[in-house]
């Protein structure tokens, strides 16, 4: 059960960084007003929630602890970007503010992960 575990934990990682890696490959064309969302920002959202739900699964099924009000924190936060990315994924430009809100939810949803214990 922990191999599966960690497996789900590298799946997560790896939703994360398709998220932030197509933000931060966007950065430039933030400033020129033609950033948008990449169908691998989606993919990586999508991979962050199905991976996450696993993970709190796996740690239940496990007669592990679970903090929900960090999970459920965790998730609002998650079902805000998915619904940003998803509502705008077929426009060429996205505002400069909805842009910068996906990154920096993603990035306060990184820090809740590691800093709240």
């Amino acid at each position: 059960m922990d191999v599966l575990l960690h497996i789900f934990v590298g799946l997560h990682i790896i939703g994360i960084a398709a998220l932030l890696g197509g933000f931060f490959h966007q950065m430039k064309a933030i400033g020129q007003g033609a950033a948008r969302f990449t169908p691998g920002m989606l993919h990586g959202a999508l991979t962050m929630l199905v991976t996450g739900v696993a993970l709190v699964g796996l740690n239940e099924a496990q007669g592990g602890s679970v903090n929900h009000i960090k999970i459920g924190i965790k998730l609002l936060l998650l079902i805000v970007i998915l619904g940003l990315v998803y509502v705008k994924r077929d426009e060429e430009r996205v505002s400069k503010g909805q842009f910068a809100l996906v990154g920096a939810l993603t990035t306060v949803n990184v820090f809740i992960a590691v800093l709240w214990t």
